[in-house]
C-alpha cells in the first residue's frame, strides 16, 4: 500500500488487535479496523525507543496493536525495567541504531529527551519505520524543516503525540469556533500550566554505569554530569528542551492552531517577555518558568500566551521566588482578566462569544447551546479521532495521514520557537508565514537553529 511497509495481512490482523481486550479509557472507544487474519505473529512489530515513564505509558498503549519487540534507552536501568514490564525476552539496545537495524521493528515509539527527538525520527523514517513520536516535535525550526523534508521523501507516517486532538470536546470547541458560533474570531488566550524551574546549582557527580552520558548529550553541548539534567528534569535545561514554552506550548498551540484555522499559516509578530527564577547562576536550571507573549496572527488575531496564575505558580510568589515588582512588569498591557485566569487551556474570543476548553471539557454558552440541539449541521466539519494511538495504527495499515501530521506539528511547535527566541533577546520578532522565515533580523534568524555536536549532527 502507499506510504506503507505493513503487510495486507498486518494491515486486516489489526481488527483482532482492536477488538481483544486491551486499555480502554472515556476517550479510548474501539476502532473498527478490517477483519481479517488472526494470526499475533502478523501484528507489526514495535520498538521503543525512550523507555522514561512517558515511553512505557505509550508502549503499554500501543501493545493493543502490537507486540513491543524492541527496547533502547541511553539509560540501562530504564531499559531493564522496560523489559520486565514487556517480556524478558525481548531485547535491549543502548545504542538507538541498533534498535532500528533490527528486522523485527516495524513501528517506533519515540519518548526520548526534546534534543533528541528530529534525528531519531529522520533516522527512523530514512531505515523505512512509521514513527509515533513525542511533542514537542523539534528542538529547532531548522529540525523541523529537515524532517518535513523526510517525511515527504520517505513517504513513512509519523503521529505527533499531541493526543488532544483524538479527545471529543477539543474537537468540538475548534469546529464551534470555525463555524462562526462565537462569531468573528478576534483573540485566543493560551495558558499554560506552571512548573518551576527553580533550582541548582547542581556540581558535577561521577556518572553511573548504566548510562552512556556522551549519547544521552547527542548533539547538545558537553557538559558535566549530573542527575538532574536526565529524564523529567532535562525540560528545564535550554541545552536539551524549550522549557514549558515548547513542552506543554506544543499541546495548547496546537488546539489554538486548529480552532483558528491556521494550521498551514503562522504568526507575523511574536513579542515575549519571561523570569529566570535562578537569575543566570551557573549550573542551574536555565529555562524560564513563566513567561507572557503576545502574537499576532494573519486576519489580525491576537493571541496572548502565558504561564496561568495557578496553585503553583501563586506559591512560589509566596516563597518568594519573584518580587510582586518583577510579577507585576512580567504581566504589563495584560488585560486584567486574562491575567488573573488560574486554569492552564485554551480560550477563544469572538465578537459574538467566548468557548474555554482544557482537559477538564469545553465551556461557554455557545457549547450549552449546541448540546440543546446537537444535531445541527455545521458547513465545516473537523477530522475525526477518538483515540490518539489508534489513529496512528489506523494509519500505518491504511497510508492515510494521522491526526496530526509532521506539516502539522512543525508550524505549531514554530510559534514556540519564535517566543523563545523574541524571549531571550528581548525584542520583537518579525515573521513571514508564507517563506517561513524571520524577516530584517540577522541575529534572531541565526537562532532558527543550533551548532549541533559531532557525531550526532542531523543532514538534511
Amino acid at each position: 500500500m502507499p506510504g506503507s511497509s505493513v503487510t495486507r495481512r498486518q494491515l486486516l490482523s489489526l481488527g483482532l488487535c482492536a477488538c481483544a481486550g486491551g486499555v480502554a479509557s472515556v476517550h479510548r472507544p474501539r476502532i473498527a479496523y478490517p477483519a481479517g487474519f488472526r494470526s499475533a505473529n502478523d501484528r507489526p512489530g514495535i520498538g521503543l525507543i525512550g523507555a522514561g515513564g512517558r515511553g512505557l505509558a505509550l508502549a503499554q498503549d500501543a501493545m493493543r496493536f502490537g507486540p513491543i519487540v524492541a527496547i533502547c534507552d541511553a539509560d540501562l536501568m530504564q531499559a531493564e525495567q522496560a523489559r520486565r514490564r514487556f517480556g524478558e525476552n525481548v531485547p535491549i539496545y543502548q545504542n538507538y541504531r541498533q534498535l532500528l537495524n533490527d528486522k523485527g521493528v516495524d513501528v517506533v515509539i519515540n519518548a526520548t529527551p526534546d534534543h533528541w527527538h528530529t534525528l531519531i525520527n529522520v533516522e527512523a523514517l530514512r531505515a523505512g519505520k512509521h514513527v509515533y513520536t513525542e511533542k514537542p516535535l523539534t528542538l529547532t525550526f531548522e529540525e523541523g524543516v529537515i524532517l518535513r523534508q523526510v517525511v515527504r521523501q520517505t513517504g513513512r507516517l509519523v503521529q505527533v503525540g499531541t493526543q488532544q486532538r483524538s479527545i471529543a470536546h477539543f474537537r468540538l470547541a475548534c469546529q464551534l469556533v470555525r463555524n462562526g458560533w462565537i462569531g468573528k474570531l478576534q483573540q485566543v488566550v493560551v495558558y499554560l500550566p506552571f512548573w518551576t524551574t527553580k533550582g541548582g546549582p547542581f556540581p558535577p557527580q561521577p556518572v553511573p554505569a548504566h548510562l552512556d552520558w556522551d549519547l544521552y548529550q547527542g548533539q547538545a553541548p558537553e557538559r558535566p554530569y549530573h542527575p538532574m539534567r536526565t529524564h523529567f528534569h532535562f525540560r528545564w535545561w535550554f541545552e536539551y528542551a524549550g522549557g514549558i514554552i515548547t513542552d506543554w506550548g506544543q499541546h495548547h498551540l496546537d488546539i489554538a492552531y486548529w480552532g483558528m484555522d491556521m494550521e498551514e499559516s503562522g504568526p507575523v509578530e511574536v513579542e515575549a517577555r519571561g523570569f529566570f527564577p535562578n537569575r543566570g547562576q551557573p549550573d542551574c536550571f536555565n529555562n524560564p518558568d513563566r513567561f507572557v507573549a503576545r502574537i499576532v496572527f494573519p486576519q489580525s488575531i491576537e493571541m496572548w500566551f502565558l504561564v496561568a496564575r495557578d496553585e503553583k505558580y501563586m506559591q512560589s510568589l509566596k516563597q518568594g521566588d519573584m518580587t510582586p515588582e518583577e510579577d507585576a512588569a512580567l504581566f504589563r498591557e495584560l488585560p486584567p482578566e486574562y491575567a488573573a485566569e488560574t486554569r492552564n487551556g485554551i480560550l477563544f474570543v469572538g465578537d459574538a462569544g467566548r468557548i474555554f476548553v482544557n482537559r477538564g471539557g469545553a465551556y461557554g454558552k455557545p457549547v450549552e447551546d449546541f448540546r440543546t440541539k446537537p444535531d445541527v449541521s455545521m458547513n465545516v466539519q473537523l477530522p475525526v479521532s477518538e483515540d490518539h494511538m489508534g489513529n496512528f495504527f489506523e494509519s500505518v495499515a491504511t497510508g492515510r495521514q494521522p491526526i496530526c501530521t509532521v506539516d502539522v506539528a512543525h508550524r505549531v511547535i514554530t510559534t514556540s520557537h519564535l517566543a523563545n527566541i523574541s524571549m531571550r533577546l528581548g525584542r520583537k520578532i518579525h515573521w513571514d508565514p508564507i517563506e517561513e522565515a524571520i524577516v530584517g533580523d540577522e541575529e534572531a534568524a541565526s537562532w532558527l537553529r543550533r551548532s549541533q555536536r559531532r557525531p550526532y549532527i542531523l543532514e538534511a
